[in-house]
């Protein structure tokens, strides 16, 4: 499994505080786990992340190799907020089926079960989730997800990790203007890859450069690609690649 960071923001001002940063609507809390991102004024991926409520604090479960600059970016922007961020000693606990208690649907794909954190470590997981989250186009923090990314591109609206009616956060001039105003000429799709390709492996298209395969798991995978060159029989290396699903 992945390993995760969990951390929690106590103080009053904490939601407010979350609001004007993160991509999503930070008042669904009171409904559920909220998927979202926290991202650079000109509009581009630093970290994606979920938040709960646990009463009134906030809990937040971020990648681990994303946990430390994500809480320094939080602190710089906290200033005079009366808002305290705390890690935790929690752990992450995923499934499929039904949501335990404590848990959480994730909001992501209703085929991504749950997700709940509890103090005590969870089991070795039965589930592949790579490769189900590659199989549900569900990209990967840090991998499929890099800080080159626009969250627009990589399907967070599908995602349920942006919200466009919630009002000014980092990011969101860029983020509403390429939803408004432009088609999205690439972006993350599924892709069958067919033969030896890693991750990170150029994809060609009629000679020319078609985009990069991000992650695989079996014969799919999760590719940035240009979508105008992203017809019909593609190259990864001695690979054959074919678009499924933009």
């Amino acid at each position: 499994m992945t390993q995760r960071r969990i951390f929690r923001l106590t103080g009053p001002d904490s939601r407010s505080f979350l609001q004007g940063l993160v991509t999503n609507d930070v008042t669904k809390l009171e409904s559920g786990l909220v998927y979202t991102a926290m991202l650079t004024p000109q509009g581009k991926y630093i970290a994606d992340f979920f938040l709960s409520a646990d009463g009134n604090d906030v809990l937040l479960d971020a990648d681990a190799g994303q946990a430390d600059g994500l809480i320094q970016r939080l602190s710089m922007y906290k200033l005079r907020a009366d808002v305290q961020i705390t890690e935790t000693a929690l752990h992450v606990h995923r499934g499929l089926g039904q949501v335990p208690k404590g848990g959480w649907a994730d909001p992501r794909h209703t085929d991504l079960g749950w997700r709940a954190y509890f103090a005590e470590a969870p089991t070795e997981a039965a589930t592949d989730w790579q490769a189900l989250q590659i199989s549900l186009m569900v990209p990967q923090s840090g991998v499929d997800l890099t800080p080159d990314t626009f969250i627009l591109e990589a399907g967070f609206e599908r995602l349920k990790g942006v919200d466009f009616r919630k009002g000014c956060y980092v990011g969101q001039e860029v983020t509403a203007r390429m939803k408004h105003k432009t088609e999205l000429r690439k972006g993350l799709a599924l892709v069958k890859v067919d033969g030896p390709a890693e991750a990170g492996t150029d994809i060609v298209a009629n000679g020319k450069s078609a985009g990069t395969l991000m992650s695989r798991a079996g014969d799919l995978g999760i590719a940035y690609l240009r979508f105008e060159r992203a017809k019909g029989a593609m190259t990864a290396g001695e690979a054959h690649v074919v678009m499924i699903d933009p």
